[in-house]
């Protein structure tokens, strides 16, 4: 009886400490990484459905590609291969809000037109924020953004599979100034397309 004790009694401090250095499982790890620059490098071609994670282009360039959006699969979605078009406008959002306004949403109407006569064009859409907030919330707000433009360009007939979404959050202001206008123009949605 004392030798089972004894044993018990050795076992169950190694089984705590065992219990205390596994711990709790780890949340997944977050989607935010660097934003590539115009003409970087590539990233590595992913299984469609995961995470796009951007290349480096610089020290502080930081963008969230949400998981799961990977539009036509992850080896469609290179930032560097979209481009301006002058038929696209961007749309803007009051501060600290993600939703469409009136006046904007006439401008995703016309956005989705164009769209819709070039249907083999792929759409990126780009959620910025102005430099109010901390970095991890504006990538959020950003990506908010962005899938509030999506969401309206799929409710008008463009389809998701042909839109990508990435939230450079406060990284890439339109202005730099510090006013409420120049704060104003930077809080957008903006769109690039590439032809398939």
């Amino acid at each position: 009886m004392t030798r089972s004790r004894t044993s018990l009694a050795m076992i169950l401090p190694i089984l705590s400490l065992a219990l205390l250095l596994t711990g709790c499982p780890k949340r997944p790890g977050s989607s935010v990484a660097s934003a590539p620059a115009p003409g970087g490098p590539a990233p590595a071609a992913t299984a469609p459905g995961t995470s796009v994670r951007p290349a480096a282009s610089g020290p502080g360039d930081r963008a969230v590609v949400p998981g799961g959006q990977t539009g036509t699969g992850a080896s469609a979605f290179r930032p560097d291969q979209f481009s301006e078009s002058s038929s696209l406008r961007d749309v803007h959002f009051d501060f600290d809000r993600h939703d469409i306004r009136p006046d904007d949403a006439r401008l995703l109407d016309a956005n989705a037109a164009y769209l819709k006569t070039n249907p083999r064009h792929l759409l990126l859409i780009e959620g910025h924020c102005d430099e109010r907030g901390t970095t991890e919330y504006n990538l959020a707000l950003g990506d908010r953004r962005a899938r509030a433009a999506m969401n309206y360009l799929v409710s008008q007939g463009i389809k998701s599979e042909r839109i990508q979404i990435i939230s450079y959050g406060e990284e890439r202001p339109a202005c730099r100034e510090r006013t409420e206008s120049c704060w104003a123009t930077s809080r957008r949605a903006h769109f690039l397309v590439k032809a398939q």
